[in-house]
């Protein structure tokens, strides 16, 4: 339960972690996507550092996910805890902090910063984050969401090594960034697991459903959960050597799995809700993703571009919107319920993963496609930023 609040008299959006982060994210997953699109027709020259591809992979995973993920966090904490949130102006520090890791990345499409200095400044949010949920939840004495402070960690690390290699550091190659994807879908794996069958299962109750999701986690989650960590830390750390066909094998199990435990929250009762089913297709593209990636590692015949947007564009930009919307509905006050534009931009974002993982199937560079998933993301997170920006910046409504 969210603890009552103390007096605040500052500029809403910085009432609430959620507000800020939520903004910065839908902002810039569509500049950094309209970035992409300028560096790949060389309307834009990259920097030295990064070129353009690692450039996007960057700051689509520690600017826009990142954002997202702080805003999630931080809102979590006093719903963990009981204890009151971050506001004014120690959230706008790690507002500036993000602030400031974006301005170097924009800096450095017309230059190269120092290497030393992009590490430090990039590592500065999720480490931060890390400290402040681990300070809440130790004097909260919530040990069992700790845990949740090692993905913070193991992204700022992962940031690190991907600048490090930009820098031309002795780093496996790639390593940065797929440990860094791993570490985001290892969180959502873990926080699906605890609101999908509880929201739905909620939401049946209200409507006297009898068959309902199950209230605790099985023996199909936790291997679910062990062999999609597994699987997906294997592919960081052995993609490019001999283990990747062990690794590709764990991702095939665990994409069952993950199916099985999806059926079991029963998301297909859900339809008369998207606020509801998004959640679930979301986790589905996990599954799909871990498909491709197990696929990939097994055989030439699956492209690796496919396996990373089902994950990305699919699971990732699917499960943000769902839960920032949500967030953001029921934090402010307002009904759980998507209207139609939360409903389109739905849509939106799974087709524009869906197109883009078309185009991978296809091979070569098939630029309407291309286009087109670029068009549907970016179309997405203006819709959203735009429907929800008035939200974020108003006091929660009450009735």
């Amino acid at each position: 339960m969210v603890p009552a609040s103390r007096p605040y008299a500052g500029p809403m959006l910085l009432a609430e972690g959620f507000r800020p982060f939520f903004l910065a994210a839908a902002v810039w997953a569509a500049v950094a996507l309209g970035l992409w699109v300028a560096l790949l027709s060389g309307a834009v020259v990259g920097s030295t550092a990064l070129d353009p591809l690692a450039w996007h992979i960057h700051e689509m995973l520690f600017g826009f996910v990142m954002a997202g993920v702080a805003g999630f966090i931080l809102t979590a904490i006093p719903n963990w805890t009981g204890r009151l949130g971050l506001r004014g102006m120690p959230l706008a520090a790690l507002v500036g902090l993000w602030l400031a890791a974006r301005a170097l990345a924009l800096v450095s499409l017309v230059s190269t910063p120092p290497a030393a200095l992009t590490a430090v400044v990039d590592a500065g949010l999720p480490l931060a984050l890390a400290v402040y949920a681990a300070r809440q939840v130790v004097a909260a004495r919530n040990w069992r969401n700790l845990v949740m402070t090692v993905p913070l960690v193991v992204l700022a690390v992962a940031d690190g090594l991907m600048i490090s290699e930009g820098a031309g550091a002795a780093v496996p190659r790639g390593l940065g960034w797929r440990l860094g994807l791993a570490a985001v879908i290892i969180l959502i794996s873990a926080i699906g697991g605890r609101i999908i069958p509880a929201f739905t299962r909620n939401w049946l109750v209200k409507r006297g459903a009898d068959a309902l999701p199950p209230a605790n986690p099985g023996l199909v989650d936790k291997l679910a959960l062990a062999s999609l960590h597994t699987g997906l830390l294997a592919w960081a750390f052995l993609a490019n050597g001999r283990g990747a066909a062990i690794a590709g094998g764990l991702l095939l199990l665990a994409s069952a799995l993950n199916l099985a435990r999806l059926a079991r929250w029963r998301g297909w009762v859900t339809l008369a809700e998207p606020l509801l089913t998004v959640l679930h297709l979301g986790y589905l593209w996990v599954v799909v993703g871990a498909a491709l990636l197990g696929g990939t590692l097994l055989s030439a015949a699956v492209p690796a571009a496919a396996a990373i947007h089902a994950l990305t564009a699919g699971s990732i930009g699917t499960m943000m919107l769902a839960v920032m919307s949500r967030a953001s509905l029921g934090h402010t006050g307002r009904a759980l319920t998507a209207d139609r534009t939360t409903v389109g931009i739905y849509l939106m974002v799974n087709g524009a993963a869906l197109s883009r993982i078309v185009a991978s199937l296809m091979g070569g560079l098939p630029m309407p496609l291309l286009g087109l998933s670029a068009l549907l993301w970016i179309a997405a997170f203006v819709l959203f930023a735009g429907h929800y920006t008035p939200y974020w910046c108003r006091p929660r409504v009450t009735a």
